[in-house]
């Protein structure tokens, strides 16, 4: 059986694509970001649209269905990075599809376009199973833990991976 996997970037006009992913997001694993989903759930709209002013937004599908998502940000980061990946995520049940790999082969097609050359994330330091899928793309663990400012005790872990096609 054969999986189709799409990935896309979403227009502000699917806002609520984007605020329905990102709830699902947040309701499934609270524990793999700093945002909290009891706050995102009464954005309105012009605050998800705001979103869409700060970072594009990648969403991968099986069968039409969204399943993944992630922000991608223009900027000059630590270790060179050209943009900054956040809000990674997948929905379980449709983990080892292809959805991650889909969503960075997007990034990669888009690189010298958008500048998105060498990307930039970071990852809570004990989150250990994303931080094997980011190693499996060509991410590289780069300086010591940082403290995170949305939940204090928690650190995370800067990975840099430079694009297939730079």
């Amino acid at each position: 059986m054969t999986t189709d996997v799409t990935c896309a970037e979403l227009s502000p006009d699917e806002w609520q694509r984007y605020r329905d992913i990102r709830l699902a997001s947040l309701l499934e694993n609270p524990e793999a970001f700093g945002g909290k989903y009891d706050d995102e759930k009464l954005f309105d709209r012009e605050r998800w649209l705001a979103d869409f002013a700060k970072h594009s937004v990648l969403v991968a599908s099986v069968s039409e269905t969204d399943s993944a998502m992630m922000f991608v940000e223009n900027l000059d980061g630590d270790f060179g990075a050209t943009c900054w990946i956040g809000g990674c995520w997948s929905n379980p049940n449709q983990r080892g599809k292809g959805l991650l790999r889909a969503m960075f082969n997007y990034l990669d097609d888009q690189a010298f376009q958008r500048v998105w050359q060498v990307q930039g994330l970071g990852v809570w330091q004990d989150n250990f199973a994303a931080i094997a899928a980011y190693e499996k793309l060509g991410f590289i663990a780069m300086g010591e833990p940082q403290p995170s400012s949305r939940q204090p005790g928690k650190f995370y872990q800067r990975m840099i991976r430079k694009s297939s096609e730079g």
